[in-house]
C-alpha cells in the first residue's frame, strides 16, 4: 500500500478548507510524486483519493506522469478521517486490489501509518517479526516527527484487506518527492 499526503496547498482568504487549491510548491511537487511512482515501477491497481480540491489536484498532476491511467475513486470518508476511520475504509477494499494508493490529509494519514506499522500499543511487532526493526524504526521516527506534504509511505503486509490490523504492516520506504524550483 502507498500512502500519499497531498502536495502543499495555498490558504486563500474566504475559501472553504475542502476547496483550497495547491500552492506554488504543491504545483511543483505533485508531478515529482508521479515521477517517483513511475520510477519505482509498481503502479497501484486502485487510487482512493479524498475529494478535497488539493488532494484531487495532487493526484491529477501525479497521474499525468504515469504510463497508464489508474482507476481512481474519490471517497468523502477520507476527508478529515483519523487512523481508525481510514483503516475501516481499507477494510472495504476488494481483494483483487493488490496495491492501493491512498491520497489524503494529515493528521489522519500519519495516524494510519503509525497504527498499521506499530499497532495500538506502539510496539513495532511486524518489524520485529521480520527482523528489520532497526530500519523500520528509523522510518517510523521520521513519520512521528513529520509526515510532510507530498510524502509517500510504502507499507507491506500479508493477507486480505479485511484482515488488516494495527501492527500488521511494515513501513518499508518513506519518500518526499520534490519538484525543481522554477518548474511549475
Amino acid at each position: 500500500m502507498l500512502v500519499l499526503r497531498h502536495a502543499k496547498s495555498a490558504w486563500p482568504e474566504g475559501v472553504a478548507d475542502q476547496d483550497r487549491p495547491l500552492g506554488p510548491r504543491g504545483l511543483r511537487d505533485a508531478p515529482a510524486v508521479g515521477r517517483f511512482l513511475a520510477e519505482a515501477g509498481g503502479l497501484p491497481d486502485l487510487v482512493l483519493c479524498s475529494p478535497a480540491r488539493r488532494a484531487r489536484h495532487t493526484w491529477e498532476l501525479a497521474a499525468a506522469e504515469l504510463e497508464r491511467a489508474v482507476p481512481t475513486r474519490h471517497d468523502l470518508r477520507l476527508y478529515g478521517a483519523d487512523g481508525p476511520e481510514l483503516l475501516d475504509v481499507l477494510h472495504g477494499v476488494s481483494d483483487d486490489v493488490g496495491t492501493l494508493l491512498l491520497v489524503g490529509h494529515n493528521p489522519g494519514l500519519e495516524d494510519l501509518i503509525l497504527l498499521l506499522a506499530t499497532g495500538a500499543d506502539g510496539a513495532d511487532g511486524a518489524a520485529r517479526a521480520a527482523g528489520t526493526a532497526g530500519a523500520d524504526e528509523d522510518l517510523l521516527d521520521r513519520v512521528r516527527t513529520k509526515f510532510p506534504t507530498s510524502a509517500v509511505a510504502v507499507l507491506t503486509w500479508s493477507g486480505a484487506w479485511t484482515g488488516l490490523r494495527p501492527g500488521a504492516a511494515l513501513l518499508t520506504e518513506l519518500a518526499i518527492p520534490r519538484g525543481a524550483r522554477g518548474a511549475s
